[in-house]
């Protein structure tokens, strides 16, 4: 996932939590294949941050959401990789959960249980902002 220079890419996420859980899809590509995450992706060139939200949950879930406040900022440097990563908080509005585009797998997990998944790096600060 380069960008074509030596500038970070921003990547954006939605943190959707229902009756004590939170959503998750198993990444299909790099960076983190295999790994579970909340559905985010990049942000296209004049997208702004909440739009590119919202279309990355659709795109790897069939959902749709309001996109609230920003919940989580970090930052993943690996591989040749250094992502800007920043998510927002999420509200179901329609749509019905299916895995898709470079999602493997979406499903609901218990706040507790989802530290015991393979997150992404990054996934584990998040789950434990949002357990606190």
């Amino acid at each position: 996932m380069t960008n074509g220079s030596d500038l970070p890419v921003v990547g954006v996420g939605v943190v959707l939590v229902e009756d004590d859980r939170i959503l998750l899809i198993k990444r299909g590509r790099e960076p983190g294949r295999g790994l579970w995450a909340v559905p985010g992706g990049k942000v296209r060139h004049g997208e702004p941050m909440r739009e590119a939200a919202r279309r990355e949950m659709l795109e790897e879930t069939g959902l749709t959401v309001v996109v609230g406040d920003v919940v989580w900022v970090g930052e993943f440097i690996e591989a040749g990789h250094h992502l800007v990563l920043i998510d927002f908080s999420g509200t179901r509005t329609g749509g019905v959960l299916r895995p898709g585009d470079d999602a493997d797998d979406a499903r609901w997990v218990s706040l507790d249980e989802a530290a015991d998944y393979p997150l992404t790096l990054t996934m584990h600060d998040l789950v434990d902002t949002l357990r606190t």
